[in-house]
C-alpha cells in the first residue's frame, strides 16, 4: 500500500458491523473531535529506553510530510482510553483460554480506572462480549463475565472480528481508541477482505496491540499480520514464548498507554495520506526518543 493511496472503505462493511443503540453518557474529561481533527498517543523514552514523564507542551514539535503543527491539544500522561479486547477462542486456543483471561484482566487492573472497554470474542463469528444495553464498561466484574462467556471452539474469522471491533469503538465518547487482540494472526472463516480491513485500521486512527500466540502445530498462523497492524497503527506486536508471558506483556501494555502523551492538530482535508512525525527536545533528560503513528487520512473534502 503506497503514500498516495485513495482510501475507499466499501460502505456494506461497515454496514456490517454498526452497532446499535446509544453511545454512554459522556465523560467530563473526553477529547471531542472536529472533523479534521488528528489525536495521535505519543510515547517517549531517553537513550536507555525508560519512559520519560513530566514533559509540557512546549517540548514536543509535530510535523506532517515534514511541515510543522500547531498542537492544539495537549495532555500528559495517563489520560483515559477506550480499549477493545479482541480475543480468538477457536478451537486452537482453548488450551490457552485460561491464561489469555488472566491477562486481559491484569491488563484493565494496571490501566486508567476511568478507560471504558469492551470485549469482541471470535471463532467462527465474531461477538460483543457484554451485553447490548452495555456497550463499555470500566467495571472489572462486567469485564470478566465478558471474557468468559464463550467456550474455545470452531474455526477462526479474525478480520470479521477486527471489522466488529474498529465498528464498535467508533461509538466511543473518549477519542484516545486502543485494540488490544489475541490471535495467531490466521483466518479461514471471515466474509470480510483483509485489504479492507487493513485500510479501515488505518484510517481510524486506533492503535492495535498485538499478541501472537501459537506453536508449531498452529498451520494457520500469521505472525505477519499482527506486527504489518501494529506497524500501520503505531503499536507493537508481541510473540511471546511462553502463554505465561501474556500476563507479563498486558501489564507492560497497560503501564505504557498511561505513560503516554496525547497531543492534536488540525488536520488536511484532502482525503489523502500524510506523514507524521513528532520531536521532543528538553535539555533535563538529554537525547528523546519519540513514537507513535506513522500517519493519517486527511477528511474528505
Amino acid at each position: 500500500m503506497t503514500t498516495t493511496q485513495v482510501l475507499i472503505l466499501p460502505l456494506l462493511c461497515r454496514m456490517t458491523y454498526a452497532a446499535a443503540g446509544q453511545p454512554p453518557e459522556e465523560p467530563a474529561n473526553t477529547i471531542r473531535l472536529g472533523v479534521n481533527l488528528v489525536v495521535i498517543n505519543v510515547n517517549v523514552v531517553n537513550k536507555d529506553g525508560e519512559t520519560v514523564s513530566g514533559l509540557g507542551k512546549q517540548a514536543f514539535q509535530v510535523f506532517e510530510d515534514g511541515l510543522p503543527r500547531a498542537i492544539t491539544i495537549f495532555r500528559g500522561e495517563d489520560a483515559p482510553v477506550t480499549v477493545g479486547v479482541v480475543v480468538d477462542n477457536s478451537a486452537s486456543m482453548g488450551p490457552k483460554r485460561s491464561e489469555v483471561i488472566a491477562a486481559a484482566l491484569a491488563f484493565a487492573r494496571s490501566s486508567n480506572p476511568q478507560d471504558q472497554m469492551f470485549v469482541v470474542h471470535f471463532n467462527d463469528r465474531a461477538k460483543l462480549g457484554l451485553p447490548p444495553e452495555k456497550p463499555f464498561t470500566d467495571n472489572i466484574s462486567e469485564l470478566e463475565k465478558a471474557l468468559s462467556h464463550f467456550v474455545a471452539a470452531g474455526t477462526t474469522a479474525l478480520y470479521d472480528a477486527m471489522g466488529m471491533a474498529l465498528s464498535h469503538i467508533g461509538r466511543a465518547v473518549i477519542d484516545r481508541k486502543i485494540l488490544v487482540m489475541v490471535s495467531d494472526g490466521g483466518d479461514n472463516s471471515s466474509r470480510s477482505e483483509l485489504s479492507d480491513i487493513l485500510q479501515w485500521a488505518q484510517e481510524s486512527g486506533v492503535v492495535f496491540y498485538c499478541i501472537g500466540l501459537f506453536d508449531d502445530r498452529d498451520t494457520d498462523r500469521n505472525p505477519r499480520l499482527l506486527s504489518q497492524l501494529a506497524l500501520l497503527t503505531g503499536g507493537k506486536a508481541f510473540f511471546p514464548a511462553d502463554v505465561k508471558d501474556t500476563t507479563r506483556i498486558c501489564v507492560e501494555v497497560a503501564h505504557e498507554i498511561r505513560s503516554q502523551y496525547t497531543i492534536g492538530f488540525a488536520g488536511s482535508e484532502d482525503g489523502k495520506y500524510h506523514r507524521i512525525s513528532v520531536i521532543a527536545q528538553e535539555p533535563r533528560f538529554g537525547e528523546l526518543h519519540v513514537s507513535t503513528r506513522p500517519g493519517y487520512w486527511g477528511a474528505k473534502p
